[in-house]
């Protein structure tokens, strides 16, 4: 009976996945258009935040419980999945271009961000309450410049400030883009939800041990809505989304997700492997040269980045079975 549950569980997670991040694509898309932001920033911004959600609760109850490795783990998990999986993925299926402002600005901040939270972490153990108001003040800073800036430099043409057009034909107007991210955000995180819990189930049933079952499933299991929305994206043309989306989260996973939870409860007596943080620095140091060549990831830098993944992974199952 509990299998046959969690089967349904996997098949409603994965139902909520799909039609979570058609919802969340399309409303950000049109809030874009709207307002005169373009859809990289939206990524970056509005997209990338919502799909970071689950890092966010897991990262803050593990600080309040004490529990700083999974805290720090669950977030360094994940933007190294975001990376390696979620864009080695996307770009297998279609080749994504990439926009100056990625290559000049913002992967650079997801690259100093990688390096500050490293040296932070290697000063003490963990994260302090004045380390996570450094960390908070950065992702204010970065978010209200994004913003600024597109609305500065990336005015949206009259032509095209037209209402959005819906399926129907009809005019989609900015409540229902905004009705659609809250919908596909609602269903993406319950999406997650539902599939994590299958997925524990059956690594369980197949006796992996908690660790494995911590480092692989749970930090993939996290970064779930990303994944399901830059795939989405990715099929849509929608490149700035999909990759924007992936570089806005693991930024916001370092200065949001960590600037608040040590806000909340400090984070001591970490023992976060420096293998973890290292990939972390690689897969984030070896994005940015990978978007120069050609002014796109490709499908061969892809199949690179999903090899680098299926390694790391390899070694925490070698490492921790």
């Amino acid at each position: 009976m509990d299998i046959l549950l969690n089967i349904f569980y996997s098949i409603c997670g994965v139902a909520g996945l799909y039609y979570g991040a058609e919802f969340l694509v399309k409303g950000g898309v049109g809030i874009a258009r709207k307002a005169g932001i373009s859809p990289l920033v939206i990524g970056l911004t509005l997209v990338a935040f919502a799909t970071s959600a689950p890092e966010l609760v897991v990262s803050v109850k593990a600080s309040l419980s004490g529990n700083a490795d999974i805290s720090l783990g669950n977030v360094v998990g994940s933007n190294i999945c975001n990376i390696a999986l979620i864009l080695g993925i996307c770009a297998c299926i279609t080749p994504l271009a990439v926009q100056k402002q990625l290559l000049k600005f913002d992967t650079p901040i997801m690259i100093g961000a990688s390096i500050l939270l490293t040296i932070f972490y290697f000063s003490s153990k963990g994260l302090t309450r004045w380390q996570g108001l450094v960390l908070f003040a950065g992702f204010l800073a970065y978010t209200f410049w994004n913003i600024h800036a597109s609305r500065k430099n990336n005015a949206v043409k009259e032509e095209e400030k037209e209402e959005i057009a819906g399926e129907n034909g009809k005019e989609m107007h900015i409540y229902s883009a905004v009705f659609l991210v809250i919908c596909g955000l609602a269903l993406l995180i319950a999406g997650a939800e539902f599939f994590l819990r299958s997925a524990v189930f059956f690594a369980k049933l197949f006796r992996l041990s908690d660790a494995v079952i911590g480092l692989t499933i749970v930090a993939v299991g996290t970064s779930l809505p990303e994944l399901a929305t830059s795939i989405v994206a990715a099929c849509k043309k929608e490149s700035d989304i999909a990759i924007g989306n992936v570089v806005g989260s693991n930024i916001f996973n370092i200065l949001g997700i960590l600037g608040i939870a040590p806000i909340i409860a400090p984070m001591q007596n970490a023992t976060l492997d420096i293998v973890d943080l290292s990939m972390m620095l690689l897969t984030g140091i070896l994005l940015l040269p990978m978007m120069f060549t050609g002014g796109k990831l490709s499908r061969k830098e892809g199949a690179l980045l999903l090899v680098i993944y299926c390694g790391y992974i390899a070694y925490l199952l070698i490492q921790h079975t």
